[in-house]
């Protein structure tokens, strides 16, 4: 299906049913622990049968993960997307890490909720881990074209995105641990990058 056709009604729906699982897995992790949370609390939350569950999840874990991480990569692949396309790629990066950096504050609860649910368990972990994959590629495809003409498998747009993430993480880390401003710790850890 090329982007321009609109996608069925079956697959939006499966979408729905996919986010709608997703979300619930986190809220409920969020409040009562993933070791507090069962499948059919979730799958009730959903409002899904429990075999419904699992057409799209394998464990709890995973569902949980992806109720965390997905929200943020559509938010961070849209930032990076909606930048001027003559803006060379980590100034495209800086700038749309910087719009969502300041909406940070208003979510700063949420933010640390999340970092301490992703730390509550090494499966969580683990899937946390791959999610970051997905951020790093779904990041290097849109930085691919500001780069101009690559050789072929040329490393640099994974890498810049690959940084990108692991500034994230830095900065994640050290505001749970220290405190600070989570913008200013995002911004600093980014313009150390250099990699063009």
């Amino acid at each position: 299906m090329s982007q321009s056709e609109p996608e069925s009604l079956a697959v939006r729906k499966r979408r729905a049913t996919n986010a709608r699982i997703a979300a619930s897995a986190a809220r409920l992790a969020g409040r009562h622990g993933v070791g507090g949370t069962t499948v059919d609390q979730i799958a009730a939350d959903a409002e899904v049968a429990r075999a419904t569950f699992f057409r799209y999840y394998d464990t709890k874990e995973s569902a949980v993960a992806e109720g965390i991480t997905g929200p943020w990569l559509t938010l961070v692949t849209g930032a990076i997307a909606r930048q001027p396309g003559d803006l060379p790629a980590k100034g495209t990066l800086v700038t749309a890490f910087g719009e969502l950096a300041a909406e940070f504050p208003a979510h700063a609860g949420q933010i640390r909720e999340l970092a301490r649910l992703t730390r509550s368990s090494t499966t969580l972990a683990a899937w946390t881990a791959q999610a970051y994959q997905r951020y790093e590629h779904a990041i290097a495809e849109l930085l691919t074209p500001r780069f101009g003409e690559l050789p072929a498998h040329d490393p640099k747009p994974r890498l810049l995105a690959a940084l990108a993430m692991a500034a994230v993480r830095l900065s994640l880390d050290d505001w749970i641990d220290h405190g600070g401003e989570l913008p200013d710790l995002i911004r600093r850890a980014l313009d150390a990058i250099s990699v063009e």
